[in-house]
Protein backbone atom coordinates (compact mmCIF):
# COMPACT_ATOMS: atom_id res chain seq x y z
CA UNK A 1 0.00 0.00 0.00
CA UNK A 2 2.86 2.76 0.46
CA UNK A 3 4.25 1.71 -2.87
CA UNK A 4 0.90 3.27 -4.37
CA UNK A 5 0.52 5.79 -2.32
CA UNK A 6 4.23 7.19 -3.07
CA UNK A 7 3.39 6.80 -7.00
CA UNK A 8 0.56 8.43 -6.60
CA UNK A 9 2.11 11.21 -4.68
CA UNK A 10 4.98 11.33 -6.78
CA UNK A 11 2.27 11.75 -9.47
CA UNK A 12 0.85 15.08 -8.08
CA UNK A 13 3.79 16.50 -7.31
CA UNK A 14 4.98 15.92 -10.96
CA UNK A 15 2.43 17.56 -12.21
CA UNK A 16 1.74 20.02 -9.56
CA UNK A 17 5.51 21.15 -10.76
CA UNK A 18 4.13 21.67 -14.45
CA UNK A 19 1.41 23.33 -13.08
CA UNK A 20 3.08 25.78 -11.40
CA UNK A 21 5.76 26.77 -13.97
CA UNK A 22 7.86 24.02 -13.50
CA UNK A 23 9.87 22.73 -16.66
CA UNK A 24 7.53 20.11 -18.61
CA UNK A 25 9.35 17.21 -20.99
CA UNK A 26 10.70 18.48 -24.07
CA UNK A 27 9.31 16.59 -27.16
CA UNK A 28 12.55 16.18 -28.97
CA UNK A 29 10.98 16.95 -32.64
CA UNK A 30 9.20 19.98 -31.47
CA UNK A 31 11.95 21.83 -33.07
CA UNK A 32 11.80 20.02 -36.31
CA UNK A 33 7.67 20.40 -36.42
CA UNK A 34 7.85 23.87 -35.54
CA UNK A 35 10.40 24.47 -38.38
CA UNK A 36 7.50 22.51 -41.04
CA UNK A 37 4.77 24.19 -39.73
CA UNK A 38 6.44 27.98 -40.30
CA UNK A 39 7.62 26.65 -44.04
CA UNK A 40 3.79 25.52 -44.72
CA UNK A 41 2.62 28.74 -43.32
CA UNK A 42 4.64 31.00 -45.60
CA UNK A 43 4.30 28.52 -48.37
CA UNK A 44 0.65 29.03 -47.82
CA UNK A 45 1.09 32.88 -47.91
CA UNK A 46 2.72 32.73 -51.31
CA UNK A 47 0.31 30.95 -52.75
CA UNK A 48 -2.43 33.67 -51.33
CA UNK A 49 -0.22 36.42 -52.64
CA UNK A 50 -0.17 34.58 -55.88
CA UNK A 51 -3.71 34.15 -56.03
CA UNK A 52 -4.50 37.51 -55.22
CA UNK A 53 -2.19 38.93 -57.87
CA UNK A 54 -3.99 36.67 -60.70
CA UNK A 55 -7.38 37.85 -59.50
CA UNK A 56 -6.02 41.14 -59.92
CA UNK A 57 -4.91 40.69 -63.21
CA UNK A 58 -7.98 39.30 -64.61
CA UNK A 59 -9.97 42.37 -63.05
CA UNK A 60 -7.66 44.94 -64.90
CA UNK A 61 -8.70 42.96 -68.18
CA UNK A 62 -12.12 43.42 -67.71
CA UNK A 63 -11.37 47.06 -66.23
CA UNK A 64 -9.49 47.59 -69.45
CA UNK A 65 -12.02 45.66 -71.98
CA UNK A 66 -14.68 48.78 -70.76
CA UNK A 67 -12.41 51.83 -70.92
CA UNK A 68 -11.80 50.73 -74.44
CA UNK A 69 -15.60 50.20 -75.48
CA UNK A 70 -16.94 53.38 -73.66
CA UNK A 71 -13.75 55.41 -74.31
CA UNK A 72 -12.86 56.05 -70.87
CA UNK A 73 -9.25 56.84 -69.67
CA UNK A 74 -7.93 55.54 -66.28
CA UNK A 75 -8.10 58.17 -63.25
CA UNK A 76 -3.51 58.28 -63.58
CA UNK A 77 -4.03 58.90 -67.24
CA UNK A 78 -6.46 61.84 -66.71
CA UNK A 79 -4.88 63.54 -63.49
CA UNK A 80 -1.44 63.67 -65.92
CA UNK A 81 -3.09 64.92 -68.42
CA UNK A 82 -4.49 67.66 -66.38
CA UNK A 83 -1.40 68.12 -64.51
CA UNK A 84 0.66 68.96 -68.05
CA UNK A 85 -2.34 71.40 -68.99
CA UNK A 86 -2.11 73.23 -65.61
CA UNK A 87 1.95 73.21 -66.31
CA UNK A 88 1.84 74.21 -69.71
CA UNK A 89 -0.73 77.12 -68.76
CA UNK A 90 1.49 78.77 -65.80
CA UNK A 91 4.45 78.80 -67.81
CA UNK A 92 6.31 81.75 -66.85
CA UNK A 93 4.18 82.66 -64.34
CA UNK A 94 5.30 82.91 -60.23
CA UNK A 95 1.94 82.81 -59.35
CA UNK A 96 -0.70 79.68 -59.04
CA UNK A 97 -2.97 80.29 -62.09
CA UNK A 98 -6.14 82.38 -61.34
CA UNK A 99 -9.40 80.57 -61.07
CA UNK A 100 -12.35 81.68 -63.60
CA UNK A 101 -14.97 84.03 -62.14
CA UNK A 102 -18.62 82.72 -63.48
CA UNK A 103 -20.53 85.77 -64.69
CA UNK A 104 -22.41 87.91 -62.73
CA UNK A 105 -19.92 87.51 -59.74
CA UNK A 106 -17.21 89.80 -58.54
CA UNK A 107 -16.69 93.35 -59.89
CA UNK A 108 -18.90 94.58 -62.69
CA UNK A 109 -19.06 98.04 -64.69
CA UNK A 110 -23.08 97.60 -64.48
CA UNK A 111 -23.36 97.89 -60.94
CA UNK A 112 -21.65 101.32 -60.94
CA UNK A 113 -23.58 103.09 -63.56
CA UNK A 114 -26.71 102.51 -61.13
CA UNK A 115 -26.65 103.99 -57.44
CA UNK A 116 -27.95 103.15 -54.25
CA UNK A 117 -30.39 105.69 -54.12
CA UNK A 118 -31.80 105.00 -57.86
CA UNK A 119 -32.30 101.37 -56.36
CA UNK A 120 -34.00 102.44 -53.79
CA UNK A 121 -36.06 105.08 -55.48
CA UNK A 122 -37.52 102.00 -57.55
CA UNK A 123 -39.25 100.68 -54.90
CA UNK A 124 -40.72 103.58 -53.68
CA UNK A 125 -44.59 104.48 -54.37
CA UNK A 126 -44.95 107.42 -57.90
CA UNK A 127 -45.17 110.90 -55.06
CA UNK A 128 -42.28 109.87 -53.25
CA UNK A 129 -39.91 109.23 -56.28
CA UNK A 130 -40.97 112.43 -57.68
CA UNK A 131 -40.20 114.26 -54.66
CA UNK A 132 -36.35 112.60 -54.77
CA UNK A 133 -35.97 112.69 -58.24
CA UNK A 134 -36.23 117.04 -57.34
Amino acid sequence: MDFVMKQALGGATKDMGKMLGGEEEKDPDAQKKEEERQEALRQQEEERKAKHTRMEAEREKVRQTIRDKYGLKKKEEKEAEEKAAMEQACEGSLTRPKKAIPAGCGDDDEEDDESILDTVLKFLPGPLQDMFKK
